[in-house]
């Protein structure tokens, strides 16, 4: 008899887990810029999907260089189980090799107007979301640390806080790397194109208190020097954020710790 209790316990919490796992979305966008679909993971909290769903702040998590939109699902896959405990939503779209710009070269990227104009009212309107920039926070590791910056500096209407971990936020001493020319042109020819189109040049757009900001890089990362430049601009014109180096170099590892961290700190913005 004892037993045959004990199984029931066990099934009942089991169920019960079940019935409160967030879930997780692949579905594709369309894009009127770029007149295609393009795809995107939701990971949605279980407080977001019932008939009396509740309004969610949400993470824009963007992947790096090779990546896709399932890139973070796979490197962190503890994810749904975060946004159930935050009652956060996460949207990780596939930004290709896109540097997240609209490219003067090449019309078929236009990853800017996309995820911070077509990917945002597609989330507001499909998903119980906080449709305001005090519940929109955007970050991304490697290519996608830049390309939340960049997204974020030039469309601080739209969000409210930004990260980067591990992030290319300064293009100009990489002209030869990462297919940027094919967004760009050759930086032999289009010096001027690529100075306007990389974050260290963007952050006068800001003031003090127009974003909540959180930077980290590893300290043997190839990024780090072009960071810790950074994070010496934003001081010198006054601009608080968070800057964290830590031990770790440019992978997988180091993002799955640094993320958590950077989560914590949007959840601490999502209530002030």
């Amino acid at each position: 008899m004892k037993r045959k209790e004990i199984l029931f316990s066990v099934l009942l919490l089991f169920s019960v887990v079940l019935a409160q796992a967030a879930r997780v979305d692949t579905v594709m966008v369309k894009s009127p810029s770029m007149n295609k679909e393009v795809q995107v993971v939701y990971v949605i909290p279980d407080k977001a999907l019932d008939t009396k769903a509740e309004a969610c702040p949400v993470i824009y998590l963007l992947h790096g260089y090779g990546g896709n939109a399932r890139s973070w699902i796979g490197l962190k896959p503890e994810l749904a189980r975060i946004a159930d405990e935050k009652g956060i939503i996460f949207v990780c779209p596939d930004g290709k090799n896109s540097w997240y710009w609209d490219s003067p070269k090449d019309p078929a990227y236009r990853y800017e107007t996309f995820v911070a104009s077509e990917l945002i009212k597609y989330t507001d309107t499909n998903y119980a979301t906080i449709p305001e920039r005090k519940g929109r926070a955007i970050t991304g590791l490697s290519m996608g640390g830049h390309g939340a910056l960049w997204l974020a500096i030039r469309h601080k209407d739209t969000f409210g806080a930004a990260g980067s971990t591990s992030g290319g936020v300064n293009i100009l001493p990489f002209p030869m790397n990462w297919e940027m020319s094919k967004q760009l042109g050759e930086y032999a020819d289009n010096k001027e194109q690529w100075e306007q189109h990389t974050v260290i040049n963007q952050i006068d757009k800001i003031e003090d208190g127009d974003l909540a900001l959180i930077i980290d890089c590893g300290e043997k990362d190839f990024f780090l020097e072009v960071n810790v430049n950074l994070h010496k601009s934003l001081l010198t014109r006054g601009i608080g954020h968070d800057f964290i180096t830590r031990p770790g170099t440019h992978n997988g590892e180091y993002w799955r710790n640094s993320i958590d961290y950077q989560i914590l700190f949007f959840d601490k913005f999502f209530k002030k």
